[in-house]
């Protein structure tokens, strides 16, 4: 399963962080850090969070 992230889309909220913490982080400016623009994650649980509490779906499943 991968996650995907729409970079111009993402607003900085931090609801991705808080429902995925091991995925991803934002930066000092609010900025969603992740390891690559898409990547494969083995937690579906987890990565389903993710995508599902950005209020802007900068987020997807690939």
């Amino acid at each position: 399963m991968k996650i995907v992230l729409n970079r111009p889309r993402c607003e900085g909220h931090g609801l991705c962080e808080e429902a995925a913490p091991r995925l991803m982080h934002l930066d000092d400016e609010g900025e969603l850090v992740l390891d690559r623009e898409e990547f494969d994650v083995a937690d579906a649980a987890l990565a389903h969070a993710a995508v599902r509490v950005c209020p802007v779906a900068a987020l997807r499943i690939a």
